[in-house]
């Protein structure tokens, strides 16, 4: 299939980095964020900044006759039904889905209204996007990783490969996708929650300390879960994500911590909640998990 225009659902950081990114690729003529009408009049004039410079999106709206040949959901997971109920206009027979979304539920929730003919299972990571206000700002574009639930490379995977590499973006094909998704689970359970109960961007579990070893545990813990699900999360890809969090910029955080900053109902259950509820489908203890639940929901309560 030639992938001629991309409809993005969620105008978050992530969402506004790649629509950069794919205008260039594709012209902007073809790039588009799908909201209800509310939303595009809001947005329709809307200048927006990513790193310092000026960018006018194409916002559509969700009543349009337009169909889309690639679909890439980039909402919080906490709007994903209202999300997916929202794109039932501009759904074909072919339309690729493809989410960019943290964790590893957001495909079978896909699936639930679409099917999955045309669903791709992804991961993206090694980005610092924060978003404040209209602008975004970034250091790192990072990685998407993606690919076929049976790691076939379909005519759907090479689509959305060509797209990708006329708009510059880095991507991966992996072997195994369920592994890279449950790889970056590990990460971001780990990473987003300790970052928001320790009130600290990257800068603080780049250095030494009580933030940094609570990430390398909840890790272990998280590889100890997916291991009972047939998935093998080793030391050696714990220490690799570790050195890869370096590289971010420590003024920058991810996005729970961007939540709990800015007051906003987090996706503790996509990442504290899912190893919580496998845990126990295992009889596996998850105690650092259960932790950060406890006191990402205390940080909810209290605003």
């Amino acid at each position: 299939m030639n992938i001629k225009n991309v409809f993005i659902s969620g105008a978050g950081a992530l969402g506004l980095m790649y629509a950069s990114y794919l205008s260039k690729g594709m012209g902007k003529e073809n790039v588009y964020f799908i909201a209800d009408d509310k939303r595009v009049e809001k947005y329709k004039n809307s200048k927006f900044y990513v790193n310092d410079k000026e960018h006018k999106f194409n916002f559509i709206s969700n009543n349009t006759d337009l169909k889309a040949d690639l679909i890439i959901l980039s909402v919080k997971f906490t709007g994903i039904h209202e999300a997916l109920k929202s794109l039932k206009n501009i759904v074909k027979d072919d339309t690729i889905f493809i989410s960019v979304m943290n964790g590893i539920e957001s495909e079978n929730v896909i699936k639930e209204y679409y099917g999955d003919k045309h669903l791709l299972y992804c991961e993206v990571h090694g980005m610092d996007a924060v978003k404040e206000g209209n602008k975004i700002y970034f250091s790192k574009p990072g990685v998407v990783c993606f690919g076929s639930k049976d790691n076939k490379i379909t005519e759907d995977v090479k689509s959305v490969e060509e797209v990708l590499k006329k708009s510059n973006l880095p991507y991966e094909i992996p072997s195994d996708i369920m592994h890279k998704m449950w790889s970056k689970l590990m990460l971001n359970d780990a990473v987003n929650q300790v970052c928001a109960v320790f009130e600290t961007g990257y800068g603080g579990i780049q250095k030494d300390g009580k933030a940094k070893d609570m990430i390398i545990e909840t890790m272990k813990e998280v590889s100890k879960v997916a291991e009972a699900e047939g998935i093998s999360l080793t030391e050696d890809e714990i220490n690799d994500w570790m050195d890869l969090m370096c590289t971010l910029n420590p003024n920058n955080m991810p996005s729970l911590r961007q939540d709990t900053k800015a007051k906003r109902k987090t996706e503790v259950e996509l990442f504290a909640g899912t190893i919580k509820k496998l845990g126990k489908k295992h009889d596996i203890p998850t105690p650092l998990n259960d932790y950060l639940y406890d006191k990402i929901k205390e940080i909810e309560n209290n605003y």
